[in-house]
């Protein structure tokens, strides 16, 4: 039998549990289980999906939920996302906040008026109703846990003030990717009439 000092991941290790009284096995049953890592940030039993229905306000983004998804007795989800490189998440707000864990690569992440460079271990809260958006910065995956409630609000797109507040700093306008307005396409050859 494996133990813990061996280190060796490949085994079991067993870990029992007795009462103090009847020194018998507890038995939990409430469905506990292991997503195994399986490399290449992918867990067994975890699909990646679609971040959202396709848009201009997002790209080149995959979703994963751990946990939270299964009925467990939980009062949070706990996902993992990956942008490819150039990807990014919409911008939005909700009521709820979020715990976002750098594992892999770097990313610009923009909360409000701050905008970070973060890598691995990285930890951001990100207040209820702060816009947000990260995006990939680096030319390999960028992936991170997020931790938000389990029930929650959906996302709210934000108003034009909003947006003209956000643009109007220099760090956040320079990182910040929204889909381009209907006045812009106008503009665009081959756009509207000839």
């Amino acid at each position: 039998m494996a133990t813990i000092e061996e280190g060796r991941a490949d085994e079991p290790v067993h870990c029992e549990w007795w009462g103090a009284s009847d020194r018998a096995p507890i038995a939990d049953g409430r469905s506990s289980r292991l997503h195994r890592h399986r490399g290449d940030y992918r867990w067994e039993g975890v699909q990646p999906e679609p971040y959202k229905a396709p848009s201009e306000d997002w790209a080149a983004t995959l979703r994963m939920v751990l946990v939270g998804q299964s009925a467990e007795p939980l009062d949070f989800q706990l996902r993992y996302f990956e942008l490819e490189p150039g990807g990014f998440t919409s911008l939005e707000k909700h009521e709820h906040a979020h715990v976002v864990i750098v594992v892999r690569g770097k990313g610009t992440v923009i909360a409000g008026s701050q905008c970070w460079r973060v890598g691995f271990l990285d930890t951001v809260y990100i207040a209820p109703l702060t816009p947000h958006q990260l995006l990939n910065a680096g030319d390999e995956p960028f992936g991170f846990f997020c931790i938000v409630d389990a029930v929650r609000d959906r996302p709210q797109s934000l108003s034009p003030s909003e947006l003209r507040r956000l643009l109007a700093i220099p760090r956040v306008r320079e990182a910040l990717r929204v889909p381009r307005t209907e006045s812009e396409r106008e503009g665009e050859p081959g756009h509207g009439s000839t």
